[in-house]
């Protein structure tokens, strides 16, 4: 089997970026990561900020929101950072943000829904599975149920 001429030797959960929505959310992604042990993880909460567009929620509650992930993910993840970003588009902003903190990985738990929802957002999931630069890790569901 052919090697490509640039083999990465960046150890793949050196520096974990997790997207998380909201403290539930940032909870249960937390704890599907937790079995793989990352070195580092950095929590990112996207704020929807649009260009000229009404906001979806007002600033300042999604940054309480945030604030609230994070101290989620802390629960397993003591040591984790956290950053908040910006965008109207959610995909852009976690390949920004990942760039930003130098992540190895982004380590992304899809959210249930239907496919007029998928359809919707965009389809989150199939933006970062096929536009990141970098690799991403699907988490495995959990019987959590705390979407």
């Amino acid at each position: 089997m052919d090697q490509p001429a640039e083999t990465p030797t960046r150890d793949l959960l050196a520096h974990v970026l997790v997207p998380v929505a909201h403290e539930a959310d940032a909870r249960v992604t937390a704890r599907a990561l937790e079995p793989y042990d990352p070195d580092r993880v950095t929590a990112l909460h996207v704020v929807e900020k649009g260009e000229g567009v009404p906001d979806k929620t007002p600033v300042e509650q999604s940054e309480e929101l945030a604030a609230d992930a994070f101290a989620a993910v802390r629960e397993v993840f003591p040591d984790a950072d956290d950053h908040v970003a910006y965008g109207r588009n959610v995909a852009k902003s976690i390949f920004a943000a990942a760039d930003e903190v130098d992540a190895s990985a982004i380590a992304y738990r899809a959210r249930e829904g239907g496919r007029l929802a998928r359809f919707l957002s965009g389809d989150l999931t199939l933006k970062l599975v096929t536009q990141a630069d970098r690799p991403v890790v699907a988490l495995p569901q959990t019987d959590g149920g705390e979407d």
